[in-house]
């Protein structure tokens, strides 16, 4: 009897109350305030809250702010995980999962949308920029005037040939589980992963040595935003991918049931393929007659 009333009666999941959103969203509003009074801080202003000001403790603020979310994250997915293991996630709710998954990507194509936006708005007609802008003037050309360009062809193509062999490692990864293989699933994350951690090494190195800073001009602004953002995505995908390995190594995942794989999956090529537009537009595209650093 006990058994029967354990076991769901429907396609759906019932969550138990759960205090992971509330704590989510405490902690990023003090993350948010310590963000605040951090920037206030740099600029040698005040913050003040209640009499206090909160710039002078902006690290500590920050720091528990972050604090909390890490361990909301790591909570909350392990609530997840244990839910699955309880065979709590059903074809709909699994159905239902992949859709959300599918939403959050798009959510995030429309970021990148946005700076890939910026960066045309102003290539495309460095004229209006000039016309307009104040502190962003391009001279009437693109890339503006005194701005030497990276090589596409050097560590750009490099970071683009390290992307693409990631594709094809996690690629092997999600077949291997599918065969229920874990030698193959858990030797293809860890190469995914090491890829990954390389990218962001010869990224940071490519941005130490560049030849133009992000206040520069429009066009060091939309750089480091749009290749920026895409790498702070690679080092969130690649700390999603560690999780898959840890938990391929516990063999958690099976051929059947595999979802936070198949999703670290998805991001991962979505973050292939917005590298792939970044090159030929910002690295590739914009070079056409410009200055290539380290040349004469």
């Amino acid at each position: 009897m006990a058994d029967a009333h354990s076991k769901p009666k429907h396609d759906y999941h019932i969550i138990d109350p759960s205090p992971w959103p509330i704590l989510a969203s405490l902690g990023a509003l003090v993350m948010a305030i310590g963000g605040v009074a951090w920037m206030q801080y740099m600029k040698q202003g005040n913050f003040p809250f209640f009499g206090i000001n909160l710039a002078n403790a902006h690290y500590f603020i920050f720091a528990v702010g972050t604090l909390i979310v890490l361990y909301t994250m790591y909570a909350w997915w392990s609530d997840t995980i244990k839910e699955a293991h309880e065979g709590h996630h059903t074809r709909v709710v699994s159905l239902h999962l992949r859709y959300g998954m599918i939403m959050f990507i798009a959510s995030e194509v429309m970021f990148f949308v946005a700076w890939f936006w910026a960066f045309f708005d102003a290539s495309l007609f460095p004229g209006e920029v000039q016309q307009y802008a104040r502190t962003a003037f391009t001279g009437g050309v693109w890339p503006p005037k005194g701005i030497e360009v990276l090589n596409p062809w050097h560590l750009p193509l490099y970071n683009t040939i390290i992307l693409l062999l990631s594709g094809t490692t996690i690629t092997w990864a999600h077949h291997a589980i599918l065969h229920n293989d874990r030698k193959g699933l858990i030797n293809g994350l860890a190469l995914t992963v090491g890829l990954g951690i390389l990218f962001s090494f010869v990224q940071a190195f490519e941005y130490m040595h560049a030849p133009f800073g992000f206040k520069d001009s429009i066009y060091g602004a939309t750089f480091f935003m749009a290749t920026g953002f895409h790498g702070f995505h690679v080092i969130i995908g690649t700390i999603f991918l560690l999780v898959c390995l840890i938990r391929a190594m516990k063999g958690d995942f099976t051929p059947k049931q595999h979802f936070g794989l198949e999703a670290a999956a998805w991001y991962w090529h979505f973050v292939d393929v917005v590298w792939l537009f970044l090159f030929t537009s910002i690295y590739v595209w914009a070079s056409f007659g410009a200055t290539i650093a380290g040349t004469d």
